[in-house]
């Protein structure tokens, strides 16, 4: 079942509770207690170690399983009086009074953000001045965020005017968000009813947003392992050859591909795959003199064009 980020931290840090009174548990029985399967319970297990008691690494969850039961080998360590340095009470505090003004935050979660609020600049004493002159405001991505946060935790549909920077164009459609998530940037990953396909769509870029009464019933889909990044061509993906001088170079940092040739003038000969082919003509817009799509041939026509419709509109 799709999750969203609050329901999670709330799963987790109850996790954390009921592992530690019972020792060596086993993962079918935690799973089934919680509702969740077994691979969303590795999941958390696999984040629960980096979490801890101190921003700086300090003492952290030392959990790990066999596959079969639970172990935390260090309980007693994390439950010590937590102490926070200045600084660690400075940007919990910012932080806490920035998400609760959040459009969209349930009003429940937002008191009991507040009430934790009160009691760590109590807690933080002299600390919690410096605080006071720093702020931190969230722009339109904050209500997106918001408006797919609920719309997960709701199971309802959305309507989203999207823009596509491939095509260069906005679009309307309407999607039933699966789950959200951050590599670089937020993420909703949703099922689009205009294209009948799992999409996935950046916040930044939705113009307007809009939840619908109609409920969202996406088709079942196997989430994929975003640990690699975001983008993870696969092999039966369209293949595509670029060329670049040696200010392009970058581009075989930045772009996951299958090989990488030196030039005699100290470019790359990069090969690459990716599910859509056409968004590369922003790529090769933006490398200009420092490089080219060689194959295929269609593409290559197709960036050309785009180049030469680019120097008529500077033209006029």
């Amino acid at each position: 079942m799709a999750t969203n980020a609050i329901d999670q931290t709330r799963r987790m840090l109850s996790l954390v509770t009921y592992l530690r009174e019972r020792p060596g548990a086993r993962v079918s029985d935690v799973a089934r207690a919680f509702g969740i399967t077994e691979d969303e319970l590795i999941a958390d297990l696999d984040v629960l170690p980096m979490c801890g008691t101190s921003f700086r690494g300090g003492d952290l969850l030392d959990i790990d399983t066999d596959g079969d039961r639970i172990w935390w080998h260090n309980p007693d360590d994390v439950a010590e009086p937590l102490r926070l340095a200045a600084d660690e009470a400075t940007a919990l505090l910012v932080a806490a009074r920035a998400v609760a003004t959040l459009p969209g935050l349930r009003e429940g979660d937002r008191q009991a953000l507040l009430r934790a609020t009160a009691k760590l600049e109590a807690a933080a004493g002299e600390a919690a001045g410096a605080s006071s002159r720093v702020s931190v405001t969230f722009e339109s991505e904050g209500g997106v965020f918001a408006d797919v946060d609920r719309a997960i935790a709701e199971r309802r549909r959305l309507w989203l005017r999207y823009y596509s920077p491939a095509r260069d164009e906005l679009t309307e459609r309407e999607v039933d968000p699966i789950r959200l998530f951050a590599v670089g940037h937020t993420y909703v990953e949703a099922w689009c009813r205009l294209s009948e396909a799992r999409r996935t769509f950046r916040l930044d870029r939705v113009a307007e947003i809009k939840l619908l009464d109609a409920p969202a019933d996406p088709p079942p889909v196997e989430l994929r392992d975003l640990s690699e990044g975001l983008v993870q061509p696969a092999a039966e993906d369209p293949e595509v050859v670029i060329e670049v001088g040696p200010g392009g170079r970058w581009v075989a940092e930045y772009y996951p591909h299958d090989s990488a040739e030196d030039l005699p003038d100290g470019g790359l000969r990069i090969t690459l795959r990716t599910p859509d082919p056409a968004s590369l003509r922003r790529l090769a817009l933006r490398l200009g003199r420092d490089g080219r799509i060689v194959a295929p041939q269609a593409l290559a026509d197709s960036a050309r064009q785009a180049a030469r419709q680019a120097l008529a509109a500077y033209g006029e």
